[in-house]
């Protein structure tokens, strides 16, 4: 089914950042589509249950891999969040369309969009809020730059934080959008809102662009339902606040590479036990800890995460507070 890059666009016209929140980076992910849909309906609503009440800034949702979410794919011929790089959107800028790849002319048409918005309606600030959502069961978590108001959107997400996970995936959308590539100050976080099909997985992603709109002044924190908060806290209790990554294996035969059946993110894995084949090839654990992300689908490169809880460091502390 055909369906509009743009999801929606809230603003009243008043002064604040632009929160870019991106559903379906992964054409195989609709949750944050679901959920964005959801919340435009749902501000349209507020406004007609309390006139006085005000956003500051604008809400733009848009589909990222809008070719491949038409096609329920996760990509057509490159991930997408592996496609992210300055570099390169400098050089594919200036080739014909024809000449590039899927995911290089989604990019194209992204960030087209994006200037479009910022030369219409320039704001001082851009927020990105990319939402995915992985193939195995388990808990939430986010991903965050070194940017103070990354690390405090993900706190008040209420969700574990994984430390280090930016270096081992090159080519993200946070790596895109954290600085200054579109000219004006922009910073970005990651948030895993479940699984693929699970429908609670959408809920979760409301809540977390809810939330996002609380940490960054769209709105204000009267006008936030305790509701949202608590969707996320009751999910994610049982887990660490805070992890760091050990380890990643990669894929190295495409196609035929299959997880040991009943893996969820979280999960505590032991060294040596056996956790997937890659065509002939067992894979075991390479150290003790908990597994993340276990590939339970067809396109991908990274077949799990391992990862180990750690200690809240002085910034995640002090964002907590503050």
């Amino acid at each position: 089914m055909k369906r509009n890059r743009i999801i929606g666009r809230y603003s009243q016209g008043l002064d604040g950042p632009l929160l870019v929140v991106i559903g379906a980076m992964h054409g195989n992910e609709p949750a944050g589509v679901l959920a964005l849909e959801k919340v435009f309906v749902m501000l349209a609503e507020e406004k007609v249950k309390k006139p006085h009440f005000e956003f500051k800034g604008t809400l733009l949702g848009l589909i990222g891999n809008l070719r491949a979410f038409e096609l329920g794919k996760r990509f057509i011929d490159k991930d997408l969040n592996r496609s992210w790089s300055y570099e390169m959107f400098k050089e594919i800028s200036q080739q014909p369309e024809d000449q590039l790849n899927a995911e290089q002319q989604q990019i194209i048409e992204i960030i087209g969009v994006l200037r479009d918005e910022i030369e219409k309606h320039p704001p001082h600030q851009i927020i990105v809020l990319d939402l995915h959502t992985t193939s195995a069961h388990g808990g939430i978590f986010s991903l965050t730059t070194d940017d103070p108001i990354s690390i405090r959107m993900a706190v008040e997400l209420h969700a574990p934080v994984i430390k280090g996970m930016l270096e081992s995936i090159q080519g993200s959308s946070i790596h895109f959008f954290d600085g200054k590539n579109m000219g004006i100050p922009t910073t970005a976080i990651a948030f895993e809102s479940g699984q693929h099909e699970d429908p609670d997985s959408a809920l979760r992603a409301v809540a977390a662009i809810i939330n996002c709109m609380r940490t960054i002044g769209c709105v204000s924190a009267n006008d936030v339902e305790n509701k949202h908060d608590d969707i996320l806290i009751n999910f994610s209790k049982t887990l660490p606040k805070v992890s760091r990554l050990i380890g990643k294996y990669s894929i190295r035969n495409q196609g035929a590479y299959k997880m040991v059946p009943g893996f969820k993110s979280f999960d505590p894995v032991s060294k040596g036990q056996l956790l997937a084949h890659d065509g002939n090839d067992a894979v075991y654990c390479p150290a003790d800890g908990r597994i993340l992300m276990p590939f339970y689908q067809q396109l991908g490169e990274d077949g799990f995460f391992l990862i180990e809880e750690a200690g809240l460091d002085n910034t995640l502390r002090l964002a907590a507070i503050n």
